[in-house]
């Protein structure tokens, strides 16, 4: 929408890059926060997953979490932690490339934007592919 409104086109002429100032900012707040994002909805499932485990069959936290961790590897959460990095950071560019080249009006917007999901989806898709042909190949060795 700052394109749309010439809010871009105005700090270019005030000497200001732009580029740095919103592509680089929102990228490293995507590549960056979506890790912690996917840390508090682990945490949240954990937290269900117990009241659920522990409403059914009466575990308690420590049997709980003791045969959680025991069945969890140290690659699991490298991978995890590695697989929402690249996917925040490839949302942030995504969006910022979509954005950053759309047509005037706010028809222009909406396509943008529609368009910067459809290939984020693709590419976080493809990603999560090399990734886990990745971690599977070291997880052989």
């Amino acid at each position: 929408s700052m394109k749309v409104t010439e809010q871009i086109d105005a700090m270019e002429v005030s000497a200001t890059n732009p580029f740095k100032f919103l592509v680089v900012t929102r990228v490293l707040a995507t590549t960056f926060m979506l890790p912690v994002l996917v840390m508090f909805t682990d945490f949240v499932a954990l937290m269900g997953s117990f009241l659920s485990v522990n409403s059914n069959e009466n575990v308690s936290m420590l049997t709980f979490f003791i045969q959680v961790f025991d069945a969890i590897s140290f690659l699991d959460i490298i991978s995890s932690v590695l697989k929402s990095l690249l996917f925040g950071f490839t949302i942030g560019i995504v969006g910022c490339y979509k954005g950053y080249n759309s047509s005037k009006g706010t028809e222009g917007v909406g396509r943008a934007a529609n368009a910067a999901v459809v290939m984020a989806m693709f590419l976080i898709f493809i990603e999560e592919l090399l990734v886990l042909q990745i971690v599977n190949a070291i997880r052989m060795m």
